[in-house]
């Protein structure tokens, strides 16, 4: 998928908008019919996201689901975003990156030490920002339910061999994805406070994120 396409969806009209700081969490109800759109304010920022049926947390995005449904590994305008139960959750219906990723998983203490030296275990990742979310006084959801997730705006090349490599990303300023909700779902975002990843160029930024009520 690396088809773009651009929104008519007016900023001024949307029902929700929110600056989501770089390494910060963020929770977000998004009803069916509403379009979400997750803006890259200064580019190549990595947004991982998570996204549950609202009414049964037990239901939320798979990515063997949603690879095996369009036979392609990157996101991009068309695809439906699947759950575990295999049906649509979102479908993305607008953007100007072309190409997310849906391989590269969170980054964590265990993979920073991993990827990047154990010196860099202490520091701040994207599990971390799910588990804050989650475990915040009324949250329906728990740590055993976050797994796969989408890194948004993020370049994950996978090589002839079948192995996975993080490049540079491919985003700019205020690209941004678009998604309509086909179902009540709960939105977990962690702005990736990854100091470490070129896909961010080392420099984790903001991202913003609207809401517009179904037509």
């Amino acid at each position: 998928m690396n088809r773009l396409k651009t929104s008519e969806l007016d900023p001024a009209q949307a029902a929700f908008d929110q600056v989501v700081r770089a390494g910060d969490p963020w929770v977000q109800h998004v009803s069916r019919g509403q379009v979400l759109r997750i803006v890259d304010l200064e580019g190549n920022q990595a947004v991982d996201t998570v996204f549950f049926n609202a009414d049964d947390p037990d239901e939320q995005y798979s990515l063997t689901h949603t690879i095996q449904a369009q036979g392609a590994l990157y996101l991009g305008v068309g695809s439906r975003l699947m759950s575990n139960e295999g049906r649509a959750m979102l479908s993305i219906v607008a953007d100007t990156c072309g190409r997310h990723d849906t391989l590269g998983g969170a980054c964590s203490c265990e993979s920073n030490t991993v990827r990047y030296g154990l010196d860099k275990r202490p520091m701040h990742s994207c599990r971390d920002s799910f588990m804050a979310a989650i475990t915040a006084e009324g949250s329906p959801l728990h740590k055993r339910r976050v797994a796969s997730n989408i890194n948004f705006f993020m370049n994950v090349p996978v090589t002839p061999e079948g192995g996975l490599t993080f490049a540079d990303g491919i985003s700019a300023p205020g690209k941004y994805v678009e998604m309509r909700a086909e179902m009540d779902v709960v939105v977990l975002i962690s702005n990736c406070p990854q100091l470490n990843n070129p896909c961010n160029a080392y420099n984790p930024t903001p991202v913003r994120c609207l809401v517009w009520d179904a037509p």
